[in-house]
Formats: structure tokens, sequence, C-alpha cells
């Protein structure tokens, strides 16, 4: 499968990412009701309503459909929720836990759909069996739910009876809150297709019954990679936004984390060495994060970072893992994760070992070969070589890479790098067309501005 990168300008690892119909119209309007389309809201209650949701949509979800056991009902009442607090929580003011007013409201919501649909009785039957109707005037909701949940979500989507591009799909969409044409990018596919894998992965699981549940031991090894793959997603999203003023969702790179160390203690005392390496990796990538941004909320290249930000503690608690998950035939997360040791070994930008990452980019083409890593690659080379012999490998992947802003962006900087003012401005114009992110669009504004005449 091969995914596309989204990361720092250069490139540093790899993250690949509309609908019609009915699917589509449902997250256009959970759009338009959630975030500020709504001009009579009051500013503190849409901020917190978008707060909750970026936060919280995945454990949300992943809860409502532990109860329900539909992967539809539980999404569509879910949006009905958020819609609600728009209008509930400016007359009553904004609860003190907002999620588990978002998931007993959802819950109600769940039981007006079911008593709209046919065979009520037989319905209601089941779900007040389940116990999902409260006995009581007003329900009682734990605030300390299952923790797991989302894995539990992310075990069920990644179900050896889907297609692996569905299971990573569906769980992005379920759990990570991504809209589908942001899926469709990932997987470099039109938006109508992603929407018809969505709806046939989801029939896929309620037809079959596959559970809701982490499996057991014996079965967690057929589910490993496509599970790594989507929580390496779900980090990337975090660490790189799609759309949105800043470029980091910390909540996105926390609850990635999260769940590969969850991952890691379902799978002990010998869990995977990939295993490891995402979580190594995702623990040095999280750990320049406070670094990444400067105060006005715009993006610092890591080459000009404050290294005295970057948190020492994950990076020391990292390192060992990297070791571990290199024992042995290392796989394409424990290369990665040795670059990424690499950079945060370095005092200073000018101690990077770029020559031995160029030849980690060697390896990593081999046991990954893409456009991305290819692209990744011939930055290092830049480092090393020159920036003349990147742009001649670089222009190699315009095909591949044509609708890539970080493609126009890195070549643009290297055309800069060789005082090509001319040719660096039209790539960065190219790059501006394609970015959808508003902290990269405005590093690239004053990339742009600096070549210009």
């Amino acid at each position: 499968m091969y995914y596309k990168i989204r990361s720092n300008l250069p490139p540093l690892f790899p993250f690949v990412s509309k609908s019609n119909g009915s699917a589509s119209n449902r997250h256009l309007a959970r759009k338009i009701l959630i975030f500020g389309m709504t001009s009579n809201a009051k500013p503190d209650v849409e901020q917190a309503i978008a707060a909750v949701y970026r936060a919280e949509w995945g454990r949300v979800v992943a809860i409502l459909i532990r109860l329900m056991g539909d992967f539809d009902l539980a999404e569509e009442s879910a949006q009905e929720a958020f819609a609600a607090a728009v209008n509930q929580w400016q007359s009553s003011g904004i609860p003190d836990l907002p999620r588990a007013w978002m998931i007993r409201t959802a819950r109600y919501k769940a039981i007006d759909r079911l008593r709209r649909r046919t065979r009520l009785t037989e319905k209601l039957e089941w779900y007040a069996a389940s116990g999902l109707i409260p006995t009581s005037e007003e329900p009682i909701y734990d605030t300390d739910e299952i923790p797991d949940d989302r894995l539990r979500l992310i075990f069920t989507c990644c179900h050896p009876a889907l297609a692996i591009e569905t299971q990573v799909a569906l769980t992005l969409r379920m759990l990570g809150g991504l809209e589908t044409d942001e899926i469709a990018r990932a997987f470099l596919v039109p938006s109508a297709t992603m929407a018809q894998r969505l709806v046939r992965a989801k029939r896929k699981i309620r037809d079959t019954g596959i559970p809701y549940k982490v499996p057991d031991t014996n079965d967690l090894t057929g589910r490993v990679d496509a599970v790594l793959k989507v929580i390496y997603l779900i980090f990337n999203e975090g660490y790189a936004a799609t759309h949105g003023e800043t470029l980091v969702r910390a909540d996105l790179c926390t609850e990635a984390i999260r769940l590969g160390q969850l991952m890691r203690q379902l799978m002990a005392p010998q869990p995977p060495s990939d295993v490891t390496a995402l979580v190594a990796l995702m623990l040095l990538h999280d750990s320049r994060r406070e670094a990444r941004l400067d105060q006005a909320g715009d993006l610092v290249l890591l080459e000009n970072q404050d290294r005295r930000r970057w948190n020492r503690q994950q990076i020391a608690e990292a390192l060992p893992l990297v070791e571990e998950a290199l024992q042995g035939e290392p796989g394409a997360f424990a290369v990665q994760a040795a670059i990424a040791a690499l950079h945060c070994q370095a005092e200073r930008a000018g101690e990077t070992d770029w020559t031995q990452i160029v030849r980690l980019y060697e390896m990593l083409e081999r046991l990954q070969p893409s456009p991305i890593v290819s692209l990744n690659r011939a930055v290092a080379i830049a480092m090393v070589d020159s920036p003349h012999a990147a742009i001649e490998l670089i222009d190699g992947l315009a095909t591949e890479l044509d609708n890539y802003h970080l493609f126009h962006a890195t070549r643009a900087d290297l055309l800069r790098r060789i005082g090509d003012s001319e040719a660096a401005a039209q790539s960065y114009m190219q790059a501006l067309a394609l970015v959808t992110n508003e902290s990269e669009r405005r590093f690239l504004e004053r990339r742009l501005r600096e070549v210009q005449p």
C-alpha cells in the first residue's frame, strides 16, 4: 500500500491520504452545524463544541458503537448530538462534562431514530434488554468508560474479512473523524470511490456480525499491520493537519501514541518489532512538537528549530525502543525511527549525520518503494551532495507527485538555494495552489515573497 507524506518542509515521514450521496451531505451538515456557520451561536459555545468535536469525536463514536452495535446509527446519532449542542448550550450553558452530555444526548437521539424505524417493538425490546434504554428518569453515565474503546473500534474495522485499504479507511472515518474527501486523498482515489468503500465496509460488518472487541492473543497477529497503519495515519493527521489554522493537532498525536503503547502492552512480553518501532517513531517526532511552530503559530523548519524546546524525556524513552526494533530484520517503521533518532540525537542542525540518513532512505526504498520515500531521499542527498543533484532526482518524480503540495514546496526550496528565484517562485505558487493547511500556507507565502523581485 502506498501512502503520501505529510510533514514539515522538507518532508520527514510518510502520510497518505469527496464523497457524493447522503453520507457526504451528512458530513457537510455536521460541519455547518458545528463549526461557526451558525451566526447566532455564542463564540464561547462555538469554541467549546469545536474543541469537544476535535478531541472527543472518536471516543464518542466508539462508545456509541459499543452500546448500539450499529456503525451508521452511532455516527448519525453523534452528529445529531453535536448539532443539538449548538442551541442547547447557548440557553443552558456549557455542561461540566461535555463528552458525557454528548454521549447521553446521542443515546436518546438513537432511540428516537429507532422509534421511526420499522419493526419498532422488536428493536426496542432488544435495546432495552441490552441496557441502552435506562430505567431511571435521568440516565447514568460513567465518565470512566472502558479506556480502550477506541482500540476495540480499530480492531473491529481492521477485521481480515475486509480489504486492508478498506480497514484503514473505515477506521480513519469512524475513529479519527476524517471526512471522506480527506481519506480519499490519503489513498489517491476519487471521493465517490472512497464513499462506496466505506458504505460497503459498514454493511459487511453488520451483515457478517464482526464482533466489537479486541481479539484474543492468537488472533492479534493477522490484524497488526492494518492496526499499525491506522494508528500511524492518526498520528500523521495530528502531526500535520490536512485542514485548519494550526499545523499540529496535539490531541491526535497523543491519542495515537497512547494506542501504540497499548498495543505493546497487549502483545507483551515480546511485541512485534513493528509495534515497538512505531511507538518509537511517534515519540521522536512528537518530541519536537513545541519547537515546530513559533509564537504566531507559523511553521518552523527542522533546521531552524530551538532544540532546547524538544522533549528530551520522550527522546530518552524512544531511543532504546529504536535499538530494540532494529534487531534482526528491521521493517519500514524501524528504519523511519532510526532516521528520526539521528535527527533527535544531533545537538545542532549542522551535526546531523546526513550520510547515514541517505543510507537509511535507500534501505527504506527497498522495503517500501514509493515516490514519497524517493522525495525524502532526494532531500537528504541535497544535504550531503548538492541541491543540483537533488533537483535532478526530484524532477523524475513530477508525474506521480504533481498534485502533492510538498513536492512543489521541496522543489521550490532547492531552487531557492541554488539562486534560481524565478523557477522557485513558480514552484511555490504551485504548492500554494494545492496546500490546505493555513499554517503551511503562511509559510509558503512568506517564502514566495522572499524570492520575488
